[in-house]
């Protein structure tokens, strides 16, 4: 068929008003090079499961492609023989209520169990419940913190996966059985609505079993460390409030503009903590009400951003590194005094500090792939996280990254430090004293066209540098064909004289380069002199 008559079968079985006119409008305007761009493949369903912008089309995210994945992996829970149930969650991003219901109906027409999630909640909430609720799978619909036009379909799966998220071969697997129904019409597909829709108790098995993972604190409320809030208009702060409060904490205070889920978005071009100005808002009212921490959730909450006070009356960002130190350390003191042995982890794209903590206590240590889907599978885990401000504190409550029990952690630890007279700066310096002084940098190359990423990293490969800003390149280990117990991925690292290393990868969700510094050097200032060095010189390599 001609693309038109392929568009005019989509908007056949098409159950979405807005999608069906948007893509009319293509076909009466005969404009078929938009037509190409939306029907010249389909999403991939990957590890990351679904996420592209909101439209028409098989390669935009709508209720024909959510359809066809929900009844796509439903059939491969049948037909694997796993547990034939999920439990479904969504953010508030546009359409994630919709999404989730068409998953529900479609999944309980083909016979599953389904738990559908009250309302719009945080991504760990459905991390936690499939293995609260021992079901065999759990979907969340969110994009996390991606632009406001996006949204996605995250995958979990439960049995011997114990709620971590899909890796291959199953990824390849849901695909397979994804694009058998996208080969017929969704009108085809029974429908039903007698599925379950969990009560309050679900999220207050979440709450109890995050406020517990902190010991209580040792300091009233009103002498607690102040902290400001923000849910950077996601669905974060009713469970993060809620948990503060189990556990014993006093009450942000928040960011009224961006307290409430908002799918537009509307004081943030770009709803990720790590971009420049995201936090600008929750640091100004930190500003206005003397905070001692800004803490920030990404729209899903399974992401988390701290700030604290720099001295010149403003507030400075900790990378996501320096969270996952001072985590690293935290977990690792907490398994000496209890004589608990185990492993901490981290994606190699993460600083080595951890390494060097884990060393010092006398626990093991593992690099992962990046993602949590891998982190959250590294055997006897502690403590895992990944520079992307993902953390992941107690293994046997949630196996991947949650931003509202990692934000309960540094209240605890603020206000252990806080009655010793000390604040998270001084964390930060004694961890320099004890484990070394390391800095962070990163460098991102975001493209128009997604065949440059491919023509940068060719280029480093046939063109590789001998030194970056003067600092010698000792060993390049290309990742392609697999190395060090790594399955093939497309990442190129650099170790450098002193301790320093490069990495070079393409972003496994955004159109973007990355690559990531780590220095180690006598004082903190040193190592992140060198970073800012190292990152000049590679700038030019991938732009």
């Amino acid at each position: 068929m001609s693309v038109v008559d392929t568009a005019r079968a989509w908007i056949e079985q098409d159950p979405d008003d807005e999608t069906r006119a948007e893509l009319q409008q293509l076909v009466d305007a005969e404009d078929t090079e938009e037509l190409a761009a939306r029907f010249a493949g389909r999403l991939e369903f990957g590890t990351a499961g679904l996420r592209a912008e909101l439209g028409a089309g098989p390669l935009r995210m709508n209720r024909v492609v959510v359809t066809q994945a929900a009844a796509g992996l439903a059939r491969f829970l049948i037909d694997s023989g796993r547990d034939r149930s999920v439990v479904i969650g969504y953010d508030g991003r546009v359409n994630s209520d919709v999404f989730a219901r068409d998953s529900a109906e479609v999944m309980r027409g083909l016979g599953l169990d389904v738990t559908l999630l009250p309302s719009a909640l945080p991504t760990p909430l459905v991390a936690f419940a499939v293995r609260h609720l021992g079901v065999g799978a759990g979907v969340m619909v969110t994009a996390s913190h991606n632009p406001p036009r996006d949204n996605g379909y995250k995958v979990y799966l439960g049995g011997d996966d114990e709620g971590s998220q899909i890796v291959p071969p199953v990824d390849g697997e849901i695909a397979a059985a994804i694009d058998v129904v996208a080969s017929g019409d969704i009108r085809s597909l029974t429908r039903a609505t007698d599925y379950t829709v969990a009560d309050a108790s679900l999220v207050q098995a979440y709450v109890d079993a995050t406020a517990a993972t902190v010991p209580a604190p040792g300091l009233p409320a009103d002498a607690q460390p102040s902290v400001v809030y923000t849910a950077m208009h996601g669905v974060g702060w009713e469970t993060a409030r809620a948990v503060f409060a189990q556990a014993g904490f006093r009450e942000p205070a928040v960011v009224p503009e961006q307290i409430e889920p908002d799918g537009a978005f509307p004081t943030v071009s770009f709803p990720n903590p790590e971009e420049p100005g995201a936090m600008d808002l929750a640091i100004a009212r930190g500003v206005a009400v003397g905070a001692d921490l800004v803490i920030a959730n990404d729209p899903d909450a399974d992401r988390l951003a701290l700030a604290i006070p720099d001295g010149s009356g403003s507030y400075r960002r900790l990378a996501g590194n320096e969270v996952g130190w001072l985590l690293g350390w935290r977990a690792a003191a907490r398994a000496a005094d209890a004589g608990v042995t185990g492993v901490l982890a981290a994606s190699i794209v993460s600083s080595p500090a951890l390494a060097r903590v884990a060393e010092q206590y006398g626990l093991g240590h593992r690099d992962t792939l990046t993602g949590f889907k891998w982190v959250s599978r590294v055997p006897d885990l502690l403590f895992g996280y990944e520079e992307a401000l993902g953390y992941l504190v107690d293994p046997q409550v949630i196996r991947d990254k949650d931003g509202i029990s990692a934000a309960l952690e540094l209240l605890s630890l603020a206000t252990e430090l806080a009655a010793e007279g000390k604040t998270i700066a001084d964390q930060l310096e004694a961890f320099a004293e004890r484990f070394g002084a390391f800095a962070s940098g990163q460098v991102a190359t975001r493209v128009d066209d997604l065949s440059r990423i491919g023509e940068i990293m060719a280029s480093l490969r046939t063109s590789t540098p001998t030194d970056l800003g003067g600092v010698e390149i000792t060993s390049v280990t290309d990742f392609l064909d697999g190395v060090e117990g790594f399955p093939p991925s497309d990442i190129l690292r650099f170790d450098l004289d002193g301790g320093a290393r490069v990495i070079v990868r393409p972003s496994g969700t955004e159109p973007k380069v990355k690559v990531y510094i780590d220095t180690v050097a006598g004082t903190s200032a040193e190592a992140t002199a060198l970073a800012d060095r190292l990152a000049a010189a590679v700038r030019p390599l991938v732009s």
